[in-house]
């Protein structure tokens, strides 16, 4: 940047100051009219004879760079004494002027080291203003000061161009001269400095003229309140200047310096989750963060400036808490612990609390600094805080404890609480004894699973922010409840239809009536005598056999079989599949075997029920041998679990009085006290098909397998009939999804760059459990497929399990027993209703599942199709099950 502005004088007596450097800044141009100047926008009273040294605004001083015109003579730090060897500086107008120092003994600016406590800082090289109208030897003193400890120094003339120098570099010391009122206000300029929020981190020096010896000196405190830090007597040796700035730097710069970087400390305090609060040593209330407001329910205004005294108490804190709390504090040492807390609602909090206490000048405790967070809430720990009334008996030993076992320790013993409350004599050993007996349960290693997740969520608490801790207690109350997957509905006026579903359906209907027990009057040992053995499938008539080539395709019409059958399908049908799966060789028995066997379960489900018949028994086994046929699920299972899943699907409600698990419980009839109300049907199927299989060896298809085969097959089978018991639909569903859905997603999006989608299948289904739920799915997606069949058998599907629900309701009725689904009325239900509400609650959630690991795209359209069907007659209010143009 050129030294030396051109001036130029227009006709009208305009003055124009132009930079002459061209190429270090763009031109800047100043207008200086009679009496006021205009620079950046800024207006500058001036007066005539002082119009050109104010419109500079702030300098740089440096060296004038070898292009620029005829070399000057370069200026030289002036010895001391010698004012008069000091040479004019060459000036520079502009305020993007770079600061620079000169060249002659400058030393070489650097950053310094700067430690507050743990922080460890690095301070950029000093910058300091200098506001002097004037160019003199005391200016030139400090700018010679500058140069010499390294410091970055600008000169502003005007109050303006100083304000404006301060915003844009935000220099460290600022030294104002004060000794004539002449050209401006030192105390005006001081306290428009200070007005700016960035000049409460700046030291801000007044220059003061020198007093005769005869004269005294004049009070510093006119001075203070215009916002200086500090006075300055009139004195250009530069080493006096040099000796000031650097005082100034080592001192209330630096202090500034840490003091500013702790802006930084209260912002993480202000984002911390955690409720923060610190006193004084008299407990007074110096600070306290946001999330501490949130939870107390305070604003800071309410808390800063009072007594922790002043404060509402809980009452629920046993006596001596307060006093436990200071025997730590007062000697030094951190107190934690859990405590209850009131806040300005009247309500009390349980909080998990840490008081550390803060020592400062002299060794003396300064501050006591409070962490804490919401205590995970538990009616058993109710009298939790009783504990640490007994910390002032073990405050040695507690000290001397790592804080991570004390941590570990304090929920253990808060399930010990009782163990204190005996005042006998022998209460010590008593509580030895307990706290004994808890450490030795707390090291078993018989924890069931859901323990073990419950134990790490109170773990995981214990350092959380407040925000996931109370995410973490209501994790901890859902895991606490026994029914972890079944979804809970509105009231009951919102989905008449769908509660009544799940109350006939998803519970035991444990309702009884005062002192009365119902018999189930229908005889459930029918005579088997008259069976006669049915021709082998090579041999059956063919119309049947023709039915039967189509079997293997979804659309395959099952009640065409059963008329043609004679209401006999599932002993047919059991023959096709049996012998396509290669059952009987899997079992080493005969065909004549395996055809007893399916004559007499047959002969066992009751072709009165208009549902629970073997018609449905035979659907099943058709879904169950297609779901078997589809690429993933054949490569997920071996051959045993495919024998196990067809004769499950065989027997999976054998015996089915046409009643609900529901009903059989609130007559008291003999399965339900059997069965102790749990599973009565499920239990009852498989119960009685094993009885009938081994009680007859002519019908005995398990007579010849290995033992170990037996006992695998018969646990598969079993657990599978359980399986399609409704109360644990929603279990099974999600389990699934968890288990094999959404891992299986996760691979296949990882592996499709590999091709290797077979081998993240595998990955995943080899695991027996995974296998497990694989079958418990497809046996119950078969049990309940019917809204996913073609229109036509769902229709029919849907009217035959409707009547079996309305025979029910009528009994129920007749009987005088809860009726377990009001809406289940023939004379009122709306079976399109009924089947909308079964097909969202029940069945498009496991079917997405299921299609997402089988893909079943036929099924899903069918779904759709029947969906709208029922919506369509839904909306138009029909009475019958088909449209009037199906009817048609």
């Amino acid at each position: 940047m050129g030294c030396a502005p051109s001036i130029h004088v227009s006709q009208s007596g305009v003055i124009y100051c132009r930079d002459s450097d061209e190429s270090n800044s763009p031109h800047q141009t100043t207008t200086i009219s009679q009496g006021t100047a205009t620079l950046h926008g800024l207006f500058i009273k001036t007066d005539a004879a002082d119009s050109i040294p104010s419109v500079l605004a702030y300098q740089s001083r440096q060296q004038p760079p070898p292009s620029a015109g005829p070399r000057r003579k370069e200026r030289r730090e002036p010895r001391e004494p010698g004012a008069s060897a000091r040479a004019r500086a060459p000036r520079c107008c502009g305020v993007e002027a770079e600061t620079q120092t000169s060249s002659a003994s400058v030393k070489q600016a650097s950053t310094t080291e700067v430690q507050i406590g743990p922080m460890r800082l690095t301070q950029d090289p000093i910058q300091v203003l200098l506001i002097f109208a004037k160019e003199d030897n005391q200016s030139d003193g400090f700018w010679w000061a500058c140069d010499r400890a390294g410091y970055r120094c600008n000169v502003a003339r005007t109050p303006e161009s100083a304000l404006e120098c301060f915003l844009d570099k935000h220099q460290e010391i600022i030294v104002i001269d004060h000794r004539n009122s002449r050209y401006f206000d030192a105390e005006d300029i001081c306290r428009s400095i200070r007005a700016i929020k960035p000049s409460e981190h700046t030291v801000i020096l007044a220059v003061v003229p020198r007093v005769s010896a005869d004269q005294e000196e004049t009070s510093v405190l006119p001075l203070l309140n215009a916002g200086f830090d500090r006075q300055f007597m009139e004195n250009s040796s530069i080493t006096a200047c040099y000796n000031e700035l650097v005082q100034i730097e080592h001192g209330e710069v630096r202090s500034q310096f840490k003091l500013r970087a702790c802006d930084a400390v209260f912002t993480a305090l202000d984002r911390c989750q955690e409720a923060i609060e610190i006193t004084s040593e008299d407990h007074v209330i110096q600070y306290v963060n946001p999330a501490f407001e949130r939870m107390m329910g305070y604003q800071k205004g309410e808390l800063i400036g009072k007594e922790l005294t002043e404060l509402p108490k809980s009452d629920k804190n046993c006596a001596d808490l307060l006093d436990t709390i200071n025997t730590f504090i007062k000697k030094g040492k951190e107190w934690q612990g859990v405590s209850y807390a009131r806040r300005k609602s009247g309500d009390s909090i349980q909080q998990h609390v840490k008081i550390t206490p803060v020592t400062g000048q002299g060794g003396k405790i300064r501050h006591f600094v409070s962490i804490k967070r919401l205590h995970c809430t538990n009616e058993n720990n109710k009298q939790l805080e009783k504990n640490h009334c007994d910390e002032k008996h073990t405050e040695d030993n507690s000290q001397s404890e790592p804080h991570s076992l004390k941590c570990k320790n304090r929920r253990k013993d808060a399930t010990d609480v009782k163990s204190i409350t005996s005042q006998s004599s022998d209460a010590p050993s008593l509580q030895t004894r307990r706290y004994s007996s808890m450490a030795r349960i707390h090291s078993m290693t018989i924890e069931a699973p859901i323990t073990k997740v419950i134990n790490i969520i109170n773990a995981a608490q214990e350092n959380s922010p407040i925000t996931v801790a109370e995410a973490l207690d209501r994790v901890l109350e859902i895991l606490r409840t026994t029914e972890l997957y079944s979804p809970q509905l509105g009231t009951k006026d919102e989905d008449p239809h769908t509660s009544d579903l799940v109350g006939g359906l998803m519970t035991d209907g444990l309702r009884r009536l005062s002192g009365n027990e119902y018999v189930f009057s229908k005889n459930m040992n029918l005579s088997h005598s008259h069976l006669s053995v049915p021709n082998t499938i090579n041999d059956v008539p063919p119309c049947i056999a023709q039915l039967l080539e189509n079997e293997e395709s979804w659309d395959f019409n099952i009640f065409e079989l059963e008329a043609v059958t004679n209401k006999r399908p599932l002993v047919y049908l059991g023959l096709k599949i049996f012998a396509r799966f290669a059952v009987s060789e899997f079992l080493n028995c005969s065909e004549a075997t395996l055809r007893a066997w399916l004559q007499v379960i047959e002969a066992n489900y009751h072709s009165s029920n208009s549902y629970h018949n073997s018609t449905h028994a035979a659907d099943v086994l058709h879904a169950t041998a297609f779901f078997l046929g589809k690429e993933r699920v054949k490569g997920s299972l071996d051959h045993l679990d495919e024998v196990a899943a067809l004769i499950a699907a065989t027997i999976h409600d054998v015996d089915h009085p046409g009643r609900t698990n529901s009903f059989l419980c609130n007559a008291g009839s003999e399965l339900a006290v059997l069965y102790n109300d749990t599973a009565v049907l499920e239990s009852h199927h498989t119960a009685l098909a094993f009885q009938l299989t081994t009680k007859d060896n002519k019908c005995n298809i398990f007579k010849n397998i290995d033992r170990n085969h037996y006992r695998t097959l018969r646990q598969a089978i079993i657990d599978m009939v359980l399986a399609t018991e409704m109360t644990k639909h929603f279990e099974h569903v999600n389990k699934f999804v968890n288990s094999i859905n959404k891992p299986m997603a996760s691979e296949e999006t990882s592996s499709h760059s590999e091709g290797s989608d077979c081998e993240c299948t595998a990955n995943i289904t080899n695991f027996p459990d995974n296998q497990t739920l694989i079958k418990r799915m497809m046996i119950k997606c078969a049990d309940v497929a019917n809204p996913c069949r073609p229109l036509e058998l769902c229709i029919e599907w849907a009217g035959r399990i409707s009547e079996e629900y309305f025979a029910q309701t009528d009994e129920e009725k007749r009987q005088g027993l809860p009726v377990v689904m009001p809406v289940f009325d023939r004379n009122t239900c709306s079976i399109p209703k009924s089947q909308i509400s079964f097909i969202d609650y029940f069945i498009t959630d496991m079917f997405d599942a299921w299609d997402a690991f089988a893909h079943l795209p036929v099924l899903m359209q069918h779904l759709a199709n029947n969906y709208k069907h029922w919506k369509t007659l839904d909306e138009l209010k029909c009475k019958s099950l088909r449209l009037p143009s199906e009817n048609n």
